[in-house]
């Protein structure tokens, strides 16, 4: 990517903006700012930077969109869209005082509502999608209905509304064929060739140029294409998109050629019926505007999944590489936490010994690296293996950076000798490596939510006879057990209590008699031949905690029912691994790729022998199954750890007992296979599932009977939340990352966990696009059972509590006890709990918060030599609830802003 972009992007903008300034007549739209700043950085001339300035005055040049990347729209978290947004707008506006006003939505696979939404709080007068299933693009064209009014959000309905264009079947490239030629039409430029472009500038498949013999039959085929455009809207104004992937490397042929031809066209006006110019995105919208039509509503249904035709579903992508699609989560939650804590730190030590400017950095390198994976060929997992790596080196050196910045804040919080070794990472099985805890050290733990938690950290030690206790020398609650992972660690349990946006410090010493951490007992069952299980009569055991019983059979070590106890409504409740098998040859049908799902059958179960063992403790629980394809094989395939917590007297544990964590061990898998888990209950639900659209608002998934491919057109993507119900009891998963989610059967709901690929089509090995991933995931889902009432008011801060758990640090801090002992005041933050604080930050943006005083230092080339504003401070509060959804916390709420 890099490669590509040094030497692709360079020459589109510096050619690019050469042209323009040649023809008063030309135009372009330029649309992602990660390429485009990278080039006003480290390729743009004065001259250039000139020119760009002039372009944007006369409108010869636009922006649209204006993020750092178009996003993906169905597995981007709305945090994530928003960053992303306000990381491109903010140097659009710092650099050139202009803020983009349309969008240019044409690549992203399937469109969600939450989209147009975003676009219309970001103030948006038009939002421009292309991808949605070929069978209704077909029914809107023939109808003239591929405009209207979209009020993507039911609660802010049409105080939000955006008028949006979907592009008729021709999508958002030049129609290539042209009678008279058998290259390409329309471009000139060729096929882009990097880092490597051939000596003698002839590209493969450059279109012919436009001469007296030709331009006729040039002229002929443009205006048909429009004739035949134009039936399919309403207005007398056509978007004629010219360009496409990689194009306009060389704008001078692009330019010079159809120069020549829109000037013939509109010379002979008169025979062809048309005329045609250079247009921005604007100036189409602003035609259209200007027939001052009433237009038709739509609601907040999304187009999602989407369909390119009847056996390519593109519902692979929700899943494809989920390692990448959980550190890009990680990063984003570390990111939120990282600017709570440094907004705080400058607020309250104006006079601290850290430096604001590098701090700054540090976290802006983790802001452009969560920008650029919400890329729709990023966190998508459509991208090949080495761009992959790409995005996981960015997201990892950014978190990198944060982890250290938060170390340094609590070393000068505490006034810390500077030479003592302190080292942080955020806790997670994912990683490489635990961060093990030596005896006799401090556990710094921050809450990056506005409201009170009480959750349990998790930190790995070596040894299973310690105490932990709080900056005041308390004792804290706390549990040891073996490891799962190791059988040379131990993991410890610790429950934090800790008040919004604050941190707490413990201290983990060698346990000397009665205060230790309670000890869990390992209970090992016999691995159990399922195949033979199911007929015996059942032998159930219970798990309990203050909130549910969940019953085991030991004939099958399976899960056999969870009561929530309460209500002490019973549901019935298995789950199971399972593999869709999927072809990889093309000549013998539909294939799986990163894209597509393409299942051959039903899904096969993976495993006949299941093995168990339960860790009994007074705070945690922890069922471990494993998944064995028979009773006599050495390993597992899969491995399923389910956690109950149990809280003391004293503690709010309402959101911590109600949650069954779980988390699941998947791979390496078989080539060609795709691994989901399948949950069945004795709901009545009718397979209508709810999935959450980008953590933002649920959307209604009934199920749809099809001709063709129907399993795969069933599936949907789940970003955080998704759920079934019948009329009592409702089922919900909240998940650390995106997946594909689908309900095959009633009281059913499956989520894809992993897929490992590989198949034969051209276009895939071309751009090594086979997924051919040999990882083993480790996603985390947290179950909630229990009335629709209970499980409205829980979902919400779970879904947040999930994605945002605490960050865990390490350290020895210098002066032992005598530090300790001294809390450190600390102003907690509440909100109400209908509120979500979603952004405390410093931007660091350098512009005067006076508009016109600002676009005069643009005009002036004064405003980048501004220095980063810290007294500024980006604030966002989000309502979590619907109308109408909860009859106390859908109530607006009031808030103090100071």
């Amino acid at each position: 990517l890099q490669e590509s972009m040094h030497a692709y992007a360079a020459n589109v903008y510096t050619s690019v903006v050469e042209e323009l300034t040649k023809g008063k007549q030309r135009k372009f739209i330029a649309v992602e700012q990660e390429f485009f700043r990278l080039w006003w950085d480290t390729v743009a001339t004065d001259v250039h930077k000139q020119q760009v300035h002039q372009l944007l005055r006369e409108g010869r040049l636009e922006f649209v969109i204006g993020g750092q990347v178009m996003h993906d729209e169905a597995v981007t978290l709305i945090d994530d869209q928003i960053l992303q947004l306000t990381e491109g707008h903010g140097f659009l506006y710092e650099t050139f005082g202009v803020r983009p006003q349309f969008s240019w939505h044409v690549d992203p696979f399937g469109a969600s509502a939450t989209t147009p939404t975003l676009f219309a709080l970001a103030g948006f007068n038009a939002h421009l999608i292309s991808r949605i299933d070929y069978d209704l693009k077909a029914d809107m064209q023939k109808n003239k209905k591929l405009q209207f009014v979209w009020r993507g959000s039911p609660s802010l309905s049409a105080s939000q509304e955006i008028f949006t264009h979907v592009m008729d079947q021709y999508s958002y490239c030049t129609p290539s064929q042209i009678p008279f030629s058998n290259r390409s039409g329309f471009y000139w430029n060729g096929i882009a060739v990097f880092p490597d472009p051939p000596r003698d500038g002839v590209y493969p498949n450059m279109s012919l140029p436009v001469t007296a013999a030709n331009i006729e039959l040039y002229a002929q085929t443009m205006v048909a294409n429009i004739k035949q455009r134009a039936a399919w809207f309403r207005t007398s104004d056509v978007l004629w998109p010219w360009g496409c992937d990689k194009q306009f490397f060389n704008a001078s042929v692009q330019f010079s050629n159809m120069d020549l031809l829109l000037d013939y066209i509109n010379e002979h006006s008169d025979q062809f019926g048309v005329t045609v110019q250079y247009a921005t995105v604007g100036d189409y919208f602003q035609a259209v505007y200007n027939r001052n039509l009433a237009w038709e509503i739509r609601d907040s249904q999304d187009f999602l999944p989407y369909s390119t035709e009847p056996f390519q579903a593109w519902t692979g992508f929700y899943t494809s590489r989920s390692a990448l699609k959980g550190v890009a989560r990680r990063a984003s939650s570390l990111l939120h936490a990282g600017e709570s804590f440094f907004t705080q730190y400058v607020r309250k030590q104006p006079a601290g010994s850290l430096r604001k400017c590098q701090a700054l950095k540090q976290l802006q390198s983790l802001r452009w690296a969560v920008s650029e994976v919400q890329h729709h060929d990023g966190i998508t997992g459509t991208e090949s293996p080495k761009v992959k790596d790409m995005y996981m080196d960015n997201l990892m050196y950014g978190m990198f950076n944060v982890k250290k910045l938060m170390a340094s804040i609590i070393f000068d919080m505490n006034n810390a000798e500077k030479n003592e070794e302190v080292y942080s990472y955020v806790y997670s099985k994912d990683s490489e490596k635990l961060g093990t805890v030596d005896v006799d050290q401090y556990v710094v733990v921050y809450n990056p939510l506005a409201w009170n938690i009480t959750t349990f950290v998790v930190v790995s030690i070596s040894q299973p006879y310690i105490s932990v206790y709080d900056e005041l020398g308390r004792s804290v609650p706390a549990q040891v057990q073996s490891s799962a992972e190791s059988h040379f660690t131990y993991d410890l349990y610790i429950l934090v209590s800790i008040s919004g946006l604050s941190y707490r410090k413990y201290n983990v010493k060698p346990s000397l008699g009665k205060q230790s951490a309670f000890i869990g007992r390992s209970v090992k069952y016999k691995r159990k031949d399922i195949t033979r299980g199911y007929q015996k009569s059942q032998r159930l055991f219970p798990v309990v905690n203050n909130c549910y019983e969940v019953m085991f059979d030991q004939n099958t070590n399976l899960m056999q029912s969870i009561t929530e106890r309460e209500t002490n409504q019973t549901v019935q409740l298995t789950q199971e691994f399972l593999e869709y098998h999927v072809n990889g040859d093309v000549k013998k049908g539909p294939i799986s790729d990163n894209y597509l799902f393409a299942p051959n059958a039903s899904a096969v179960p993976v495993s006949k022998a299941v093995g168990l063992e339960v860790v009994f403790g007074k705070l945690v629980t922890e069922i471990r199954q494993y998944f064995y394809s028979n009773v006599t094989a050495q390993e597992y395939v899969y491995a399923m750890y389910t956690r109950m917590y149990t809280v003391p007297e004293g503690y709010d544990g309402k959101l911590l007992c109600h949650r069954l964590e779980q988390e699941y061990s998947a791979g390496p898998l078989e080539p060609n296979r795709e691994a989901v888990l399948r949950t069945s209950t004795n709901l009545n639900t009718g397979q209508l599932l709810y999935t959450d659209s980008n953590g933002y608002q649920i959307q209604k998934r009934p199920f749809k009977a099809y001709v063709n491919n129907t399993v795969a057109r069933n599936y949907y993507p789940m970003v955080q939340t998704a759920y079934i119900e019948d009329d009592s009891t409702r089922l919900v998963l909240l998940a650390d990352r995106a997946h594909g989610i689908s309900s095959q059967g009633n009281g059913q709901v499956e989520v894809m966990l992993h897929r490992r690929l590989w198949n034969n089509l051209e276009w895939d090995l071309n751009y090594n696009l086979t997924l051919n991933d040999t990882s083993v995931v480790r996603p985390v889902f947290w179950l909630i059972l229990g009335t629709k009432s209970l499980t409205n008011m829980l979902y919400r801060p779970s879904g947040l509590a999930l994605g945002h758990r605490p960050v865990v640090m390490f350290g020895a801090l210098a002066g032992g006890k005598r530090e300790l002992a001294r809390q450190l005041q600390q102003d907690s933050v509440t909100v109400p709990p209908n509120l979500h604080l979603q952004t405390l930050s410093i931007p660091g943006w350098k512009y005067s918060s006076n508009h016109t005083q600002h676009i005069r230092s643009v005009h002036m080339g004064k405003q980048k030599q501004a220095d980063a504003d810290f007294g500024r401070v980006l604030l966002r509060i989000m309502h979590l609830y619907e109308v109408g959804e909860d009859p106390v916390l859908s109530q607006p709420v009031l808030v103090n802003l100071k």
